[in-house]
C-alpha cells in the first residue's frame, strides 16, 4: 500500500535505481572476482619462478646441496634422505607442505600472521627424488583488491546517485505533458475552456493518449451537444401539445351547460393527448435503441421469417387503412416472389414500426383522395422495401436532414398533421441495427419514395414460394 501512495516519478527513479543497483553490483563482483584471479595468478608465477633456478641447480648438481635463496624468498628443499637442507618458510605451513610431499600442486595456506599462496614441485633425479615448495605471501594482493573493492563500493554509490538524480529528472521531463494534459483537463472539467488535451511534438505514447482523449472528448462534446438540443426539442415538443390540451380543457371547463360542446372539447383533447402519447412512446424507443448500441447490444438474438415480416406487412396495412379511411386515401402493397423460410435480422415487432412509420408519413403527404403503395421483395439475397405515396413529394434542401429528430420540411409534412419529426429518426435506428439500409427520395413523377433493404441472416437451401 505504501509503494501504491508513490509519484509515477518516485516509482520510475526507485525502479531505476534498483535495477541499475543489480546491474552495478553483478558487474562490480564480476570485476573483483576478475582482479582477485588475477592476482592469484600472478602470486602463483612469483612463487613458481622461485623454484625455477632451484630446481635447474638440483638437477645439474644432484648431489650437491642447493644454494641457499636471496633473502625474502621462502622455501624448503627436502633431500632423497627426507632432510630438509634449506627450509625459510614459516612454520606454520610446514605441515601443509608436507601432507602434499610427492605431488606438484598449487594451494593457499592461512596462517596467524599471513596467507600465502604455495607451489610444490618433485624433482626425480639419480640420486632420488627431490621435494621442492615455495610461499608467496598474499598480503600485497590482499591489499590491492581490498583498495579496488573499496573504489568499487565508492564508485557504486556513486553511480547509483547520479543514477537516481538522471532517473528522477528524466520521468519529470517525460511525465511534464502528462501535468499539463491533467491541468488542461481540470480546466475542461471545471468550465474554465481549453479546447482540446495538448499534444507534444514527440510522436509517442503521451501524445497518442492525448489525441486519444482528444477524439473522445469530441465524441462527449458531440454526444453531450446532441442531447441537449434532444432535451430542448423534446421540450418544446412537449410543451406545444400540453398547452393546447391545457387550453383544450379551460375550454372544457367553460362548456360544462352544452354537452354537444363538451365532448367536441374532450375529444380534441384525446387527441392532443394521443399525438403526445405516440411523441413519448417514440422518444423511449429511440433511447432503448441508442442504450442497446452503446452497450453493444443492438441487434443480438433477433430475427425473423420472411413469412412473419409479410403478416407484419398485412398488419401494418390494415392499420393504416383504418387511419387513412376519412380522408379516402387507398393504400395499397404488393409481396413479390419470396424465398420460403428465408431469414433476416429484424424483430417483426420493429419491422411493423418501420412499416407504420413510413406509412403514415405517406398518409400525411397526401392530400384527400391519395394513394399509398408499399412493394416488398427479395432480390440476390436482400428483402427490399419501398413505400410511395401521391404527395407534393420532399424539398431537395430537407432531404439530407430527413431522419433527424425533429426535422420536417417546411411545407409537405406540418405540425397539423400530426408528425413530432421522430418517425424517420426511429426508422433508422431501427434499420441500422439490424444492419440494412434506408433511403429517401422524390419520385420521378411526384411524391415521396422511401425505401428499407435488409440482408439476409441465414442461407437455407432455397424452396420458391409464390406470395
Amino acid at each position: 500500500m505504501r509503494v501504491r501512495s508513490w509519484s509515477i516519478r518516485v516509482r520510475i527513479t526507485v525502479g531505476s535505481v534498483l535495477i541499475a543497483a543489480v546491474l552495478l553490483v553483478l558487474a562490480a563482483g564480476a570485476i573483483h572476482l576478475q582482479i582477485r584471479s588475477i592476482t592469484e595468478r600472478s602470486d602463483e608465477s612469483l612463487a613458481t619462478s622461485d623454484l625455477t633456478p632451484i630446481e635447474a641447480d638440483i638437477r645439474s648438481n644432484p648431489t650437491e646441496t642447493p644454494d641457499i635463496p636471496a633473502s625474502g624468498v621462502l622455501v624448503v628443499i627436502l633431500g632423497p634422505q627426507g632432510t630438509a637442507p634449506v627450509e625459510t618458510v614459516p612454520r606454520g605451513i610446514h605441515e601443509a607442505i608436507e601432507r602434499r610431499r610427492g605431488a606438484d600442486s598449487t594451494f593457499q595456506v592461512g596462517t596467524q600472521d599471513a596467507n600465502y599462496v604455495v607451489v610444490t614441485r618433485t624433482v626425480a633425479t639419480d640420486a632420488g627424488d627431490w621435494h621442492l615448495a615455495a610461499a608467496r605471501s598474499t598480503a600485497a594482493s590482499d591489499l590491492t583488491v581490498a583498495a579496488i573493492d573499496r573504489s568499487l563500493v565508492i564508485g557504486l554509490v556513486f553511480v547509483l546517485a547520479a543514477f537516481a538524480v538522471a532517473a528522477w529528472l528524466l520521468a519529470t521531463a517525460a511525465l511534464r505533458p502528462v501535468a499539463r494534459m491533467r491541468a488542461n483537463a481540470e480546466r475542461l472539467g471545471a468550465g474554465d475552456g481549453g479546447g482540446e488535451l495538448p499534444v507534444g511534438t514527440a510522436d509517442d505514447e503521451l501524445s497518442a493518449l492525448a489525441r486519444t482523449l482528444n477524439a473522445f472528448i469530441a465524441r462527449v462534446r458531440t454526444t453531450a451537444a446532441r442531447e441537449r438540443q434532444m432535451v430542448s426539442d423534446a421540450s418544446h415538443e412537449l410543451r406545444t401539445p400540453l398547452a393546447v390540451i391545457t387550453t383544450q380543457l379551460e375550454l372544457a371547463h367553460g362548456s360544462f351547460g352544452d354537452a354537444a360542446a363538451l365532448e367536441r372539447e374532450l375529444r380534441a383533447a384525446e387527441v392532443s393527448l394521443a399525438r403526445l402519447s405516440r411523441l413519448a412512446t417514440t422518444l423511449l424507443q429511440l433511447s432503448q435503441l441508442e442504450a442497446l448500441e452503446a452497450t453493444g447490444g443492438a441487434g443480438r438474438g433477433e430475427s425473423a421469417a420472411s413469412s412473419e415480416l409479410v403478416t407484419e406487412l398485412m398488419l401494418a396495412v390494415d392499420r393504416a387503412r383504418s387511419l387513412a379511411a376519412p380522408d379516402d386515401i387507398s393504400v395499397e402493397f404488393e409481396v413479390g416472389a419470396l424465398w420460403e423460410g428465408e431469414v433476416y435480422p429484424i424483430a417483426a415487432t420493429s419491422f411493423g414500426r418501420i412499416l407504420d412509420n413510413l406509412v403514415m408519413n405517406s398518409i400525411n403527404a397526401c392530400d384527400p383522395g391519395g394513394q399509398v403503395s408499399v412493394d416488398v421483395r427479395q432480390s440476390d439475397g436482400e428483402l427490399r422495401v419501398v413505400v410511395t405515396d401521391s404527395g407534393t413529394g420532399i424539398p431537395e434542401e430537407f432531404l439530407p436532414l430527413a431522419f433527424d429528430r425533429f426535422s420536417r420540411p417546411d411545407s409537405s409534412r406540418a405540425r397539423s398533421s400530426g408528425g413530432s419529426g421522430l418517425g424517420l429518426a426511429l426508422v433508422r435506428a431501427l434499420v441500422d441495427r439490424a444492419g440494412g439500409r434506408v433511403d429517401l427520395r422524390n419520385g420521378p413523377s411526384g411524391g415521396a419514395v422511401a425505401s428499407v433493404t435488409l440482408a439476409k441472416a441465414a442461407a437455407p437451401p432455397p424452396t420458391p414460394a409464390n406470395m
